[in-house]
């Protein structure tokens, strides 16, 4: 009897311990499925406040167009959900990148919640802008053959046909379907070619696209007399010199200033191009008188030159220039550039260079040229014109003058490197050969596209198209 009821004990003892066991395992896997539940729910409620807030983003796209002068710095919209009505909230920050008292692009921040759970909130920022003419290395209104020696970085358009033997990175697009090639394009005899063809093997020939949709030179042109008047009022403005001047030597500094020179004297010399065949040039500076120098604004860095400029320098922001004489119809001044441009930083500085006529590299320019910015020749062309010095390419009366400067000595130089854009109307060439060999112009050429620029460009950057974009879209969570 006594034994039996040890048992009896023993057992109680097991059944308690099994018990407490079972209850602590329960209550764990109970307190397990609440915080599963509890972190399911946050995270529904976080992945919601992420959809409102880009909801945000996306009103504010539709609020812009209905209303792109807008000044509100700040809005706040209520999300509703089809079935379950008002569910949260975004607030939108709104902020703008301003020169000369237009405005280049917006930042946008918003925060986005729900009713249920206000405190845990999404922040998402974006920038809406327009594409602009800095996604390209090249976009051209013209046929156009980029030699073998060429190494492009960055899209690659033309309205016209393409021969692309040189390396090209990314896209090759022409809005023709077929071309005829003629010989001052390799093609001899004349021949009719796709768009885009090349003579090399081109690995990347698996980029090229045509036709493609072309881009509107009438809807990337500057409104160069609304820069003038911006010029005039808060940027720097330079008249139309009078006669027995020739232009202006514009050179900018690293200390954010740019000093002005009245060009007053010019050697003369034959040039050629493909356009216009022989001509009398005066794009070598002879003598200068000063202008002055000018501290450049940061709030309108902005230089308008009534008449043809000489450009070279270090540019320390962003900065625009436009040699333009806008009211004029018969003054399309040109751009030479006379020597490196380069930038203080890869990322705070870019130059944009508009002429009204042509961009010309100059005659007596460094071997190995260091070009950076946006080029963009409205109604002519950007490139090297062909210089004679060996009478077996032009006659004696056209050779580059052998006296100082010596000018025939810089016929040919060695590479041209650019950074950044370049937009011509006519056809681009910086190089002249025969025979495979290089007789004028850059032996090589190598182009990348300026990344930075698209993102923050200078002032008055050409559009490409009319419609907002997102970009550097952020997530701040």
């Amino acid at each position: 009897m006594k034994k039996q009821l040890t048992q009896k004990g023993f057992l109680m003892v097991y059944v308690l311990i099994f018990a407490s066991v079972f209850m602590v395992i329960l209550t764990s896997f109970v307190t397990f499925i609440i915080t599963q539940s509890r972190l399911i729910e946050q995270r529904m409620q976080f992945e919601q406040s992420g959809q409102i807030a880009e909801a945000g983003l996306d009103y504010y796209r539709w609020y812009l167009a209905h209303y792109p002068n807008s000044t509100t710095t700040a809005i706040t919209g209520v999300y509703s959900d089809p079935e379950l009505g008002p569910i949260g909230e975004y607030q939108l920050t709104l902020a703008s990148t301003t020169f000369c008292g237009t405005i280049m692009s917006r930042q946008i921040t918003s925060r986005g919640y729900t009713y249920k759970n206000p405190n845990i909130a999404r922040t998402l920022s974006a920038r809406y802008s327009r594409p602009n003419v800095a996604e390209y290395s090249f976009i051209i209104n013209s046929n156009v053959w980029a030699g073998d020696d060429r190494i492009i970085n960055g899209p690659y358009h033309s309205n016209g046909g393409v021969r692309m033997d040189g390396t090209n990175n990314s896209s090759v697009t022409s809005g023709q379907t077929s071309w005829s090639c003629t010989p001052s394009f390799g093609c001899t005899p004349t021949t009719t070619q796709n768009g885009v063809f090349t003579t090399t093997g081109n690995a990347n020939a698996g980029l090229f696209d045509y036709p493609s949709a072309p881009v509107s030179f009438g809807g990337i042109t500057v409104d160069l007399a609304d820069m003038e008047t911006k010029a005039r009022s808060n940027g720097i403005f330079l008249d139309k010199l009078p006669a027995g001047n020739f232009g202006y030597q514009i050179r900018f500094n690293s200390s954010s200033t740019v000093t002005v020179n009245r060009v007053t004297s010019v050697y003369t010399y034959w040039g050629y191009t493909t356009e216009n065949g022989w001509q009398t040039e005066q794009n070598v500076v002879n003598a200068t008188s000063s202008v002055g120098t000018y501290a450049i604004s940061n709030s309108c860095p902005l230089v308008v030159a009534q008449d043809k400029v000489w450009l070279q320098g270090t540019i320390p922001q962003k900065i625009t220039l436009a040699a333009s004489f806008a009211t004029s119809t018969t003054i399309n001044p040109s751009i030479i550039l006379a020597n490196n441009i380069t930038y203080t930083s890869a990322t705070t500085s870019g130059l944009l260079a508009i002429a009204e006529q042509d961009v010309l590299i100059g005659v007596n320019v460094p071997d190995n040229m260091v070009l950076n910015g946006i080029f963009i020749a409205q109604n002519g062309r950007y490139g090297r014109n062909f210089y004679c010095n060996n009478t077996s390419y032009c006659a004696a009366s056209q050779l580059l003058p052998n006296a100082a400067p010596n000018l025939r000595t810089y016929t040919i130089r060695n590479s041209e490197t650019h950074n950044g854009t370049v937009v011509s109307n006519g056809r681009v060439g910086t190089q002249w050969t025969n025979s495979g060999n290089t007789v004028s112009g850059f032996r090589d050429r190598y182009t990348s596209y300026d990344r930075n620029l698209v993102e923050s460009p200078p002032p008055f950057i050409p559009e490409t198209s009319d419609v907002y974009e997102y970009s550097d879209w952020r997530d701040s969570n």
